[in-house]
């Protein structure tokens, strides 16, 4: 590999985590983004087929997860046993997925939160959790936009310039980190924006 450089703000991964891509020819970052691309675009069909499902359990976060990278990493839908520069102690992932999960159920039996909120909180929990070796932003986009197609009927969110989950590096990518980095402080109010001026009601 010459390069596996992660983009802003990105998660890098550990050398045995490395050893669970399928593919051993690729070399960069970019080959491997490429890669990726069209494993989270199969992904994404398979949810597609299941509009109207339920999507608040371990299991189909777990199964999504494969259908998202299973063709690239050996480890798909497994919860990491590494540290990483974000995330909780990999001890406490299956509790606290079970935890956010009961709560989103919550939020959207008592319509504690609006469309926006709801999908900022969820989707910053869950890259706080970061409960992967690697897809945590994809996947947590992808998983909240089911969760308000599925589970409440809601329209999904775009993300970043018209695309449904990918955020390139640049300025946009950015305003969208720091924003996340303001909510692991308590100040969810940036990410409610950011999410609210890309998806005007």
């Amino acid at each position: 590999m010459e390069s596996f450089d992660a983009p802003y703000g990105a998660t890098p991964l550990d050398p045995s985590e490395l050893e669970g891509l399928k593919f051993k020819n690729i070399a960069t970052r970019g080959q491997l983004d490429e890669l990726e691309s069209h494993s989270v675009s199969a992904g994404r069909l398979w949810l597609a087929r299941r509009k109207n499902k339920p999507v608040l359990t371990d299991d189909f976060l777990k199964t999504f997860h494969i259908k998202l990278f299973g063709s690239v990493w050996s480890w798909a839908g497994k919860y990491r046993n590494t540290e990483k520069n974000i995330g909780i102690d990999p001890l406490h992932i299956p509790v606290e997925i079970r935890k956010l999960l009961d709560d989103t159920k919550y939020w959207i039996e008592n319509g504690t939160y609006n469309r926006i909120e709801l999908a900022a909180r969820l989707h910053h929990r869950l890259v706080r959790i970061h409960p992967f070796p690697n897809g945590n932003g994809r996947i947590a986009r992808l998983f909240t936009n089911a969760v308000l197609v599925n589970e409440m009927k809601e329209k999904h969110l775009v993300w970043s310039a018209g695309k449904l989950h990918v955020i390139p590096d640049n300025e946009e990518r950015r305003s969208y980190i720091d924003a996340l980095r303001a909510a692991d402080a308590g100040d969810m109010q940036p990410l409610i924006k950011y999410l609210e001026v890309r998806n005007p009601a």
